[in-house]
């Protein structure tokens, strides 16, 4: 066995070896620490790059450490890792200018709080401009209704400069297991949630992943409250992005009305998942979400389970554990507000502390295709619904355990199913 002993950001790591003994013979993890070590893929060797042997007592185990790191198969792996990334981000490292660019053109960062101060500078007006902004106020909260049928995609904004930064920042990619198929419709599930869904925003609201070239033909809306859309200004921005309002005649326009490729994105765990986003912790609010399973039924949509690992990185949370005070107040006000209030704390421009996330990777891994049937509605049945929901929980379950020990080494659990 490998024993790693690894640092938060790894430039040298130390290796000892020792023969197997008793059951741990057969054990493919070794844990060290909070890091695990595992040969994810069967079939090469999982080492940060920079590494060093560490002289044992016998000598001969030195000498197979050595000779281990020397292989191509093992060189070719270390090289692979450097040139990626894995393992080896700096996340103390500022960003530049164009990455905080990039990153202060997410809504949280910059849509969101200069539309609310404009908004806040044209109510304060006279004349024509306050009766223009009343207007359209009066349209953004009555009469507006592109984000239940597809929103208006701009594919220049959506490739843009900033959100080409604002991925570079973490950095957010993709891998699939699977290619899709253009003629048929999806439903996407995204998780975890995180603090903010960070992966879900750079990947299926942005094309700075080129997700149109990985998967040619489909066309994603990531969908979000509709509370959004009736923010002046700020709904403008979310619609040329794609993003729409996750109601269900949202889901049901965009799945029946766009046609073929048109697809949906939900972060299934909602506000509520928000609340256990801690690093390294994969609790999801899965276990009693079944509505996009009736949605696939009645549209006929293949649904496909997808894994941010990292998206949970990116912000440390105040603990907050189930019935402690601070939880009771969060839930509370979650039930009241219909959105989360998490306390979270990530990095600043030049500091430590701040409100900017953290730059870790978050790795989207778009797992393969489940197969719904189009079902008549009165032929719609719990048993069904429960049928398909359980596949889709083992497709997820999939897609974690085979990439966990490549994107989520430094994970304190492993995933977990809640209500």
């Amino acid at each position: 066995h490998l024993i790693l002993d690894l640092p938060r950001s790894p430039v040298m790591a130390t290796i000892e070896v020792e023969p197997p003994t008793g059951e741990s013979a057969n054990d493919p993890v070794d844990k060290v620490g909070s890091i695990e070590y595992a040969d994810a893929h069967s079939d090469g060797l999982l080492v940060p790059p920079l590494i060093t042997s560490k002289s044992s007592d016998e000598d001969d185990d030195s000498k197979t450490a050595d000779m281990l790191l020397t292989t191509p198969r093992i060189k070719a792996e270390l090289k692979a890792m450097s040139e990626s990334g894995i393992g080896n981000i700096d996340e103390a490292k500022p960003p530049t200018w164009t990455e905080i660019i990039g990153l202060l053109a997410t809504p949280l960062y910059s849509a969101l709080p200069l539309s609310l101060l404009l908004c806040f500078y044209l109510i304060r007006c006279n004349g024509w401009i306050l009766y223009l902004f009343l207007l359209f106020l009066t349209y953004t909260l009555f009469i507006q209704d592109f984000q239940n049928t597809g929103g208006f995609p701009l594919p220049f904004y959506r490739k843009s400069f900033a959100f080409r930064n604002f991925v570079k920042y973490f950095p957010i990619e993709v891998e699939k297991m699977a290619d899709l198929d253009p003629s048929k419709n999806y439903i996407f599930g995204y998780h975890p949630h995180g603090i903010i869904g960070m992966g879900a925003q750079g990947v299926f609201a942005t094309d700075a992943t080129r997700f149109s070239k990985l998967f040619p033909g489909i066309m994603p809306r990531l969908l979000t409250l509709d509370l959004n859309f009736r923010i002046p200004f700020f709904s403008l921005l979310l619609g040329a992005q794609g993003v729409c309002s996750a109601s269900k005649r949202s889901c049901m326009h965009i799945l029946t009305k766009l046609g073929p490729g048109h697809s949906v994105v939900l972060v299934l765990g909602g506000a509520k998942e928000s609340l256990d986003a801690h690093p390294g912790v994969f609790d999801l609010t899965l276990k009693n979400r079944k509505g996009f399973v009736k949605v696939a039924l009645r549209t006929g949509a293949a649904i496909v389970p997808t894994f941010g690992f990292g998206e949970t990185d990116v912000f440390y949370q105040v603990e907050n554990p189930h019935g402690s005070p601070l939880r009771k107040i969060q839930e509370f006000l979650q039930s009241q507000l219909k959105f989360a209030v998490p306390l979270f704390f990530g990095r600043g421009i030049f500091t430590n502390y701040g409100i900017l996330p953290l730059r870790r990777k978050i790795m989207v891994v778009i797992g393969n295709p489940i197969d719904i049937p189009k079902t008549p509605e009165n032929e719609i049945t719990p048993d069904l619904v429960n049928k398909y929901h359980q596949m889709y929980l083992k497709g997820l379950t999939e897609v974690f355990n085979k990439y966990k020990n490549v994107y989520a080494r430094d994970r304190k659990s492993s995933i977990a199913f809640t209500q």
